[in-house]
């Protein structure tokens, strides 16, 4: 066969009976944009090319068949299926690997393709008010959440790729070019895929939190440090003019090294290292920055305030220049050794200070041509990213600091007298741990003895508010306080946190997670406000964390999502009364059943008065990479955050009307009552464990973090990233409609009610997604996974729960007059119908691997083969986590 069509869909499996008729229907490809199908058919073809030179011919035609029966199969019958499922089960141990890593490369391709297109579709405002502007924060938290599956190394190789097919479509626009050039931009981009290929994707250890912070650093270093500034220059396209350089809206931070919870790889040692690794990495960046400026501010004329600093020199601006590239080099340098240097540059206002001196001479001398050119760039890197390059959150779970407390009081209340109980911090109610709470931080002696013996997990805890104190928390953004329920969380880290000595007012942000919490949250943040010491911490401006994941897996997506709308309506209420300013974070994960989704409709599905100009968001494992991976998406990610953001804060949407209101309230109730009583069945556990790899992701080195915040096999335990992760990779997708269909069965008969509710943007948001969800679900796949491992009752509980799915699937169509799902999202569709080909034999072949591994079968080709699916699958549906 011809070794330049492997794996594009146009192309025949030449000489297989098998398969002879398969690819005769029109490809799924050609409903895609064309920029996209071009561009996909030059990645899989030299895909194709680097395949057979490795493993030869004979080893192409192998994965063309299974190819063509994958794409005969998705259109086809049971038989179809069932050729496909004897193919792959047929496939020697020496070919497991690499034929999983050829559909699992194709569909990274794929996604650089992808990515590729999603950068053209910015969305800027039409009109620019820079009061307004000035007033904005779009805070983006970049978090190590194990959900990216490549390593990084592949990562560069495909930003390599996706600059390359820049280049290509840029060549394509000129007229005249030599085909020289042609050429050689496609042999790079060969010798790239070539590259690719012969890399391991799998990782073979795990990361340390410091690697995932580096990681963060650097889609800092390689997308973000351009594309901030491109942002900005665009905002004063839109304006007509230079904005002023300390107009600044978007903000970065980072768990990576401060996200403790359940993590003990994340210790304070730990957490020291990676705020001078940050501290390094920035005084590196602006040091580029800086030589670069000193090469071309060679001028001489400047003004007296410049003269003064720069004092006879010839070239004023090159002698401040170099006075802070010497300082940028010993903060580098104290970075690196922790020796302490008087040079080294502790906050921005030193870095701002010399680089303000030459814009603002540059201005006054009458050059400011050259004032707004890198130098505004730099100017804005400082007033975004800053000394810390993205300052870190630290977040810890409330338990460990009562248990902190609780140790600390059965100390000082000495050993219980004979016939009494000693009472201590963990058995106090909640008004006495508050008064006493807030009596210790008005108190001015210390609060710790001594003579105290500290358990290592209460050492642990103190080290942690130590390190954060060490700069006065120079480079931490704020503490995260994971399952927050009452007032005294909050109270007892801002007493931990004066202990340690930092003098300032930390934000302290409580994470209401758990349905209950939520509920709670309104009257939970009204009691710490009614406090006047606390009032007095907290300032103009609180930060308040709504959880998505642990409140969707607790509840189900649909009465998750109701409960945190309600949560931030009171939460805005409660702030209002009080007369300080809101920020909501929002911990949202990359799918669905952790509360993702398109940025914009998130952001405008708010309740009104929500926003308020300020919005904090996590951005999380792979969705780091699609939103933020290149310079022009990560502009056009930022476009669609300011923009709604914008909207949101000027035009809020309308609040619901009652009976909208009563209505949602009824379909959250029926939600949660169908999703408890399914995940709740003694029988459940079991069926989760057999019929997905969530056994199995453990396996793979995703990230540093455990998967369990206890050593159990309870639901409890999971954390909520591969509770979703688990039932992706089966194309189930339950933690994201499970209990709606409930909901959703109710709107079929009440159609006037259903589109009263589509007028809601909240509601309009979680109807679309779980379309989307339920397109992306599969039963054939889902039926093939119970058949191939579960037991004859496990495979009637699967049964059952594809009836629900191919319910809710029926009600969304007659609800929505449509005969097809995401028949109004037609790039959607299509996509996933395209991935789809290259994705029915990872799953095919994940099943068939697990039966082997459960079946005794431990062999490293085995191991290897499932990792390489549960990657590709990953890869293929893109948030799956």
């Amino acid at each position: 066969m011809e070794r330049s069509v492997v794996l594009v869909e146009e192309t025949n499996a030449a000489g297989s009976a098998e398969v002879a008729d398969a690819d005769l229907r029109p490809s799924p490809l050609s409903g895609l944009p064309r920029a996209l199908r071009d561009d996909v058919r030059l990645l899989g073809s030299l895909l194709g090319h680097v395949i057979a030179d490795h493993r030869g011919d004979d080893f192409v035609a192998q994965i063309e068949v299974i190819r063509a029966l994958a794409k005969q199969a998705r259109r086809g019958t049971t038989t179809d299926w069932e050729r496909l499922s004897r193919r792959l089960a047929a496939l020697p141990e020496d070919e497991l690997t690499d034929i999983a890593r050829a559909f699992n490369q194709f569909l990274n391709l794929a996604n650089i393709a992808d990515q590729r297109q999603a950068a053209g579709h910015a969305v800027w405002p039409q009109r620019i008010d820079p009061d307004a502007l000035a007033k904005v924060q779009v805070e983006l938290v970049l978090t190590a959440h194990p959900t990216e599956v490549l390593r990084r190394t592949l990562i560069q190789k495909y930003d390599a790729i996706a600059d390359l097919l820049e280049q290509r479509a840029a060549l394509e626009q000129r007229v005249g070019v030599p085909a020289a050039e042609h050429e050689q931009l496609h042999e790079r981009l060969a010798r790239l895929i070539a590259e690719s290929w012969h890399t391991d994707e799998i990782r073979s250890e795990r990361p340390t939190p410091q690697d995932e912070a580096r990681w963060g650093f650097a889609a800092i270093e390689n997308s973000l440090w351009r594309a901030v500034p491109a942002a900005m220059r665009e905002l004063d396209r839109i304006h007509g003019s230079v904005l002023a350089p300390r107009i600044m809206p978007f903000a970065f931070a980072s768990w990576m090294g401060g996200d403790r919870d359940g993590n003990p790889r994340v210790t304070a040692a730990v957490t020291r290292e990676v705020l001078r690794l940050a501290r390094r990495n920035a005084a590196r960046l602006f040091g580029r920055d800086v030589d670069a400026l000193d090469a071309s501010l060679s001028m001489h004329d400047g003004s007296a305030a410049l003269r003064q600093v720069a004092g006879d020199a010839h070239e004023p601006y090159r002698a401040v220049l170099r006075r802070l590239r010497e300082r940028l080099a010993a903060t580098e340098r104290w970075a690196e050794t922790g020796a302490a240097d008087a040079q080294a540059i502790a906050t921005d206002a030193e870095l701002l200070a010399p680089l303000e001196l030459c814009y603002d001479s540059l201005l006054e001398t009458g050059l400011a041509q050259i004032a707004n050119g890198p130098l505004l760039d730099t100017l804005r890197r400082v007033h975004c990213f800053g000394v810390s390059l993205a300052r870190l959150d630290i977040r810890q779970h409330a338990e460990r600091h009562a248990a902190v407390l609780d140790e600390l009081t059965r100390y000082l209340a000495g050993p219980a007298k004979p016939g009494q109980t000693q009472g201590s911090y963990a058995s106090w109610p909640e008004r006495r741990r508050c008064t006493w709470l807030l009596d210790e931080l008005a108190s001015r002696r210390p609060l710790f003895p001594a003579s105290w013996p500290v358990s290592d997990e209460s050492r642990e805890v103190i080290e942690t508010f130590a390190a954060i104190a060490e700069h006065d928390a120079a480079g931490i953004a704020a503490y995260v306080v994971s399952m927050a329920a009452q007032p005294s969380d909050v109270l007892a880290v801002a007493l931990l946190l004066k202990e340690a000595g930092v003098a300032k007012p930390l934000p302290i942000v409580p994470l209401f997670e758990t349905l209950q919490d939520l509920e709670r949250a309104p009257d939970t943040v009204d009691a710490l406000l009614s406090m006047p010491w606390y009032r007095r911490y907290v300032g103009e401006r609180m930060l308040v964390m709504i959880g998505y994941s642990d409140s969707a897996k607790d509840a189900g997506q649909l009465a998750a999502a109701w409960a945190q709308y309600r949560a931030q309506e009171a939460l805005a209420a409660v702030a209002a009364k009080h007369g300080v300013a809101l920020t909501l974070f929002h911990g949202r994960g990359g799918a669905v059943g952790r509360g993702g989704g398109p940025s914009a409709k998130a952001i405008a599905s708010q309740p009104p008065g929500s926003i308020g100009g300020a919005i904090r968001v996590t951005e999380q494992g792979e969705m780091i990479r699609f939103k933020l991976g290149t310079p022009a998406i990560a502009k056009a990610t930022l476009s669609h955050y300011l923009t709604a953001t914008l909207q949101a804060t000027e035009k809020p949407p309308p609040a619901p009307d009652a009976n909208s209101r009563a209505l949602m309230g009824e379909l959250a109730e029926a939600s949660l009552a169908a999703y408890r009583s399914c995940v709740r069945d003694p029988r459940f556990v079991a069926f989760f464990q057999t019929l997905t790899p969530e056994a199995e992701l453990a396996a793979l080195a995703l990230g540093s973090r455990p998967a369990r915040r206890a050593a159990t096999k309870d639901l409890d335990s999971l954390r909520a990233i591969p509770w979703v992760f688990a039932w992706t990779q089966v194309r189930l997708m339950l933690p994201a409609w499970l209990g709606a269909e409930r909901a959703m069965a109710a709107l079929a008969e009440d159609p006037d009610g259903y589109r009263a509710l589509r007028a809601w943007p909240f509601f309009a948001m979680q109807a679309d997604m779980l379309e989307t969800v339920v397109a992306k679900a599969d039963a054939t796949l889902v039926r093939y996974y119970a058949n191939r491992l579960a037991s004859q009752p496990q495979q009637a509980m699967a049964e059952e729960l594809l009836d629900r799915l191919r319910n809710l699937g029926a009600d969304i169509l007659r609800l929505n007059g449509t005969d097809e799902l995401l028949a109004h999202a037609t790039e959607e569709r299509d996509s996933i119908a395209v991935r789809n080909t290259y994705l029915d034999p990872l799953h095919l072949l994940q099943a068939e691997l697990l039966a082997r591994r459960r079946a005794g079968n431990d062999s490293e080709a085995v191991n290897q083969a499932l990792k390489v699916t549960i990657a590709g699958i990953s890869s293929g549906l893109r948030n799956t986590g």
